[in-house]
């Protein structure tokens, strides 16, 4: 049989295939200077130490010798995005379908046992770098820091609850957006979208693909997105609100329409960024991602989607028209 060859990519910086919306939160969170060091460092000595002793002692860690697969599935991904740091991973027993990564500056990778009795090999390997694509853009350290941050509000201001609802919700919104620049990151390293695709329908509820099909699963995500009424996008909205996922049929389709957007094929095809090199701002990553917002604001025909668009572009306009008057009267009297 022959073995599928995989690109190295040298030297690639995460950057590189990034939402557009995880890349601009990520890039504000890194302008608070020294407090992203002050939370790694108060979590490597507290919660990290502490979650990693509760896996040292209750899961299987995975080496040579132990799940020696994985461990070489592990190698593969990390020798793809020529990353230096491997990190340990625990299978942990779980019936649910899942992996996570845990910890600050020494990150590390829980697998829940179903997944190796049910996944193919190459959809563990997908899974493996869709959490080592959490590590590489830095997502653990952010998420704990707004943990840490919410927390600390809720328990000592008066009100906080309040206050922080809508910081919470557009929170969740960059955690769902992190986890499509992770699903990117599976079919960089296995330099195909199927594997990702097939992980996704089984967490949807397909454990055994010969029950379900691709093609009738992407007519099913249509489905979903065609339902178009005020109400359904007031259910779509409430329903996902507070999510860390996107549902798996939006996933599918964004995945999709990455790897047909061209974007892919140029990061195999060496066309990417280097650490280091970049030359892009964190305010060019703000705008980018603006910029990704109004986009799906113009394009979409959802109602809740156009009603804000247009109330948008009122208040734009008014504004506009107002800094105008103003400057007829100013200009007159100059």
């Amino acid at each position: 049989m022959l073995v599928k060859h995989i690109r190295v990519l040298y030297d690639i910086d995460p950057r590189s295939w990034e939402h557009p919306a995880d890349k601009a939160t990520l890039s504000a969170l890194r302008t608070l200077k020294g407090l992203d060091d002050l939370v790694a460092n108060l979590v490597s000595v507290t919660t990290e130490r502490s979650l990693k002793l509760m896996q040292l002692a209750s899961s299987v860690k995975v080496t040579e010798r132990q799940f020696p697969r994985v461990n070489a599935l592990m190698e593969e991904v990390r020798e793809t995005f020529d990353w230096p740091y491997k990190p340990t991973v625990f299978v942990t027993q779980s019936p649910f379908f899942n992996a996570g990564v845990l910890g600050v500056k020494e990150p590390f990778i829980v697998l829940n046992s179903s997944l190796l009795k049910t996944f193919e090999e190459i959809e563990v390997k997908a899974v493996l770098a869709h959490e080592f694509g959490h590590i590489m853009s830095g997502h653990a350290l952010y998420k704990t820091l707004i943990w840490l941050i919410t927390n600390l509000s809720l328990r000592f201001l008066p009100m906080a609850s309040l206050i922080t609802m809508p910081i919470m919700a557009a929170l969740a919104e960059w955690n769902r957006k992190s986890e499509l620049s992770a699903d990117r990151v599976e079919v960089l390293a296995i330099q195909e979208d199927g594997p990702s695709l097939n992980a996704l329908m089984r967490m949807a509820g397909g454990e055994d693909l010969s029950q379900v099909n691709l093609s009738d699963f992407f007519a099913q995500a249509e489905e979903y997105a065609n339902q178009k009424t005020v109400l359904d996008s007031v259910h779509k909205l409430l329903n996902q609100v507070w999510l860390s996922h996107p549902f798996p049929v939006e996933r599918i389709q964004e995945l999709k329409a990455w790897t047909a957007s061209g974007a892919f094929a140029a990061i195999l095809e060496g066309n990417y960024i280097k650490r280091g090199l970049s030359g892009d701002t964190p305010e060019a990553d703000i705008k980018d991602g603006f910029d990704y917002y109004k986009r799906s604001l113009d394009e979409s025909d959802d109602p809740l989607a156009k009603l804000a668009n247009g109330i948008g572009k009122g208040i734009e306009k008014a504004v506009g028209d107002i800094g105008d008057r103003l400057k007829d009267i100013f200009g007159s009297g100059s």
